[in-house]
């Protein structure tokens, strides 16, 4: 079920009438009515994919359990390894085997022998990869003795389930969210009109910049050897605000709706392309993986402690890591390992946290060298995103070397299309916003904040009017691909 669909428009008032009105007073009805919602939610793609969820909450919820007094270490170990693997294992099957596969024939044929091997015709279950990480961070923490082993099966399930963030985050930690479902929940008038425009301004990125810059990013990357220099460098900057749009749309609607229902969730963006580093940009996009990754990840291996080759150890193995989560295809590892190597200078010179705070806070405009340090960046990003669209190598390498001929000093090729005049300005307006609301959560959180009540009306009016303008053909989110 999609977020900017007809079924969703129509589930979640539903949802939110039963939650609120008939399972007010009763807490473990409205948990039982949000495993209900959220299977619905998940099974609406394809409902065979719900044995795969059931069965690895089953196995994490007993695993939990199983940790709670068991004191012996070898035991306790072997109980978390149980969780990893059953969670990565049914990971690397659904997503990894025909890579690896594919991967083991090509090296064999390199060195001239010919293996005869079949590949598995395997639909990947949407969100797998978000839910496995959501569902281990539970069994991780319990086995660290950060979090209390939960004997509510209920509560549990609801908490891997949960509808607004399952398939495409925010990655939630147990810590965070499944506490959040022991706490009886009293409706808050300002807490779910803030979520409602947060739903809209995450509808008006996926729709109107995201769905209207991916029909052009889709025409120029799928024909690129069509095109100029010019317009690929085009074509990478749709595809670039066409994911930030498409992932932070997302989140936006996840965690306002999960705000219409009484519950908290992570942020899970904090406007990545204002970034003055590499650092600071992946300290803001996808919040939720980025520190997923370092908490589980980067500091049981050291971290940024001890020599130098093992910073760089560290830094490239979760940049790789996270490039492979992504997606099987070498495309995503080279990415991965292409934001490493922005990442190193930063981490060897020891200012990879130089910028904690918010550029040009207070003022309406950076400064000429946060101006110069923001484009860098930002430039940097638009590069790497080439290899994550591109199809394979060949094309992200083919893409590049076009890019860096003649042509690039040519006028861009519009398409023969008038609408992508349109679609620029609006990027154009959409920064402006962004730009403004930096200091914020969400752009528009505060939006005519102290206008009398028909004036800000008239402003949420004229941005869902945009919406129904701007329409263009549904795209699925990015992000339910990985």
């Amino acid at each position: 079920m999609l977020f900017n669909s007809i079924d969703f428009a129509i589930f979640l008032p539903i949802v939110f009438v039963l939650f609120w009105f008939v399972f007010e007073k009763k807490l473990k009805y409205q948990n039982l009515l949000i495993v209900a919602a959220s299977y619905l939610f998940y099974g609406w793609w394809d409902w065979r994919f719900l044995s795969l969820i059931l069965f690895s909450t089953l196995v994490d919820f007993s695993v939990g359990l199983s940790l709670k007094n068991e004191k012996n270490t070898f035991k306790r170990k072997l109980f978390l390894w149980i969780s990893i693997i059953v969670n990565l294992g049914f990971l690397g099957l659904f997503k990894y085997y025909n890579f690896f596969l594919d991967n083991f024939i090509d090296a064999f044929l390199f060195f001239g022998t010919e293996i005869k091997a079949s590949s598995l015709n395997i639909i990947l279950p949407v969100g797998i990869s978000f839910y496995t990480f959501q569902t281990m961070s539970y069994t991780i923490d319990v086995y660290r003795k950060k979090l209390e082993p939960t004997s509510d099966f209920i509560a549990f399930t609801a908490f891997v389930s949960f509808f607004p963030q399952l398939v495409a985050g925010p990655i939630e930690r147990a810590t965070h969210l499944l506490p959040q479902f022991y706490t009886k929940r009293i409706f808050d008038y300002s807490k779910a009109v803030d979520g409602m425009r947060q739903i809209l301004w995450g509808l008006f990125k996926k729709i109107v910049i995201a769905d209207n810059c991916a029909e052009y990013a889709n025409i120029i990357f799928n024909n690129s050897t069509d095109y100029s220099g010019s317009t690929l460098i085009l074509g990478a900057l749709f595809f670039t605000f066409q994911i930030y749009g498409d992932f932070s749309g997302y989140s936006d609607i996840a965690i306002g709706t999960a705000r219409l229902f009484g519950f908290d969730l992570m942020r899970n963006f904090a406007f990545p392309y204002f970034s003055r580093d590499i650092a600071e940009f992946w300290r803001r996009w996808h919040i939720s993986l980025s520190t997923w990754f370092r908490d589980y990840l980067y500091i049981p291996l050291g971290g940024s402690r001890g020599t130098i080759a093992l910073k760089i150890r560290n830094t490239f193995i979760i940049f790789i890591v996270s490039g492979f989560w992504h997606g099987a295809n070498w495309t995503f590892i080279i990415w991965g390992a292409l934001n490493a190597l922005y990442f190193l200078p930063l981490l060897i010179s020891n200012k990879n946290r130089t910028n904690l705070d918010v550029i040009a806070q207070g003022k309406y405009l950076p400064g000429i060298k946060e101006f110069f340090l923001m484009l860098i960046t930002f430039s940097l990003t638009v590069f790497a995103w080439i290899f994550f669209r591109a199809n394979d190598l060949n094309h992200a390498i083919s893409y590049i070397s076009e890019i860096f001929s003649s042509s690039l000093f040519s006028v861009p090729n519009f398409i023969g299309n008038g609408k992508v005049l349109i679609v620029i300005m609006q990027i154009g307006l959409f920064v402006i916003i962004e730009w403004f609301g930096r200091e914020r959560q969400y752009a528009i959180s505060h939006l005519g904040y102290k206008m009398k009540r028909p004036f800000r009306w008239a402003i949420y009016f004229i941005i869902i009017a945009v919406i129904f303008i701007m329409t263009g053909e549904e795209q699925q989110f990015i992000y339910f691909q990985f």
